[in-house]
């Protein structure tokens, strides 16, 4: 039961490093700096894959649903937390 958990946070953290340095969010809240190159980003979400790819070629089908879900739920939360802060700015 482990190896899902550690799987989501390790995917999480790297969730929130794309939503921190996202470009778009960036402009649109006025922040200095140019955010991530389109590299840098593409670099960033193969390796939030990694963990999924590894639960579903361990074969354990279970690890990897549990994975999914919560990459889902942590995008959901990242993308409500920047915005509920950029709301703040305003």
């Amino acid at each position: 039961m482990i190896l899902p958990l550690l799987a989501v946070a390790f995917s999480a953290a790297i969730i929130v490093i794309l939503g921190r340095g996202d470009p778009k969010r960036r402009r649109t809240a006025k922040l200095a700096g140019e955010g991530q190159s389109v590299r840098t980003r593409r670099l960033l979400s193969a390796l939030a894959c990694v963990p999924g790819l590894y639960c579903a070629l361990a074969g354990d089908a279970a690890a990897f649903m549990i994975w999914l879900g919560g990459c889902a739920v942590a995008g959901w939360f990242v993308a409500l937390g920047f915005g509920q802060a950029g709301q703040d700015l305003a």
